[in-house]
């Protein structure tokens, strides 16, 4: 009989020890059942972003996209405005160019006068018939051009500072342009 004590004094203390990690295993199965609801809501959360996301990045395409229009229809217009003021700095310089002809003679006329008071007269009516024409026809293209001062400054002056207008113009058209192929690269 000790040998049927022994045995089942063994199937005992194995089956405690049977219990008791089954009792460990449910405990940690537990914990892994609420770990897995936990990471089931964070993958939900995960697949939440990452949507809001893909609509931001839509958006951001969409706007990059409107603003790379609107840059070109301004660079456009830039290149139309520097152009336009080239075009307007070759006019003035003709027109700056009459002006010294009209003062050369002026002061060739000035000095003819000098010498025959009966010419000099006659060359004075004749120069004021003539310097009004000239006159009249520098008013003209000044009248067409009203965003340029009509009242007299010294050519070089003038000169220096529709240069200076259309050089600075053109390095601003440069850097629009230069960030603008920046963006589509």
């Amino acid at each position: 009989m000790q040998l049927g004590l022994i045995v089942e004094s063994v199937v005992a203390v194995l089956l405690v020890i049977t219990i008791g990690y089954c009792w460990t295993l449910n405990k940690r199965l537990k914990g892994l059942r609420s770990d897995e609801a936990s990471l089931r809501a964070t993958i939900g959360e995960l697949i939440t972003a990452t949507e809001i996301a893909e609509r931001a990045i839509m958006g951001l395409k969409s706007t990059a996209g409107s603003a790379d229009r609107t840059l070109g229809v301004r660079l456009g217009e830039a290149e139309a405005v520097s152009k336009k003021l080239s075009e307007q700095l070759d006019d003035g310089e003709e027109v700056l160019g009459r002006i010294d002809r009209v003062a050369e003679k002026a002061k060739a006329s000035a000095k003819s006068h000098s010498e025959a008071p009966k010419q000099r007269q006659e060359a004075q009516q004749h120069n004021r018939q003539q310097e009004k024409r000239e006159d009249d026809n520098l008013r003209a293209p000044l009248e067409t051009a009203p965003e340029f001062e009509t009242s007299y400054t010294p050519r070089k002056r003038v000169t220096s500072d529709l240069r200076r207008a259309a050089n600075e113009t053109a390095s601003r058209l440069e850097q629009y342009r230069r960030r603008a192929g920046g963006r589509s690269a």
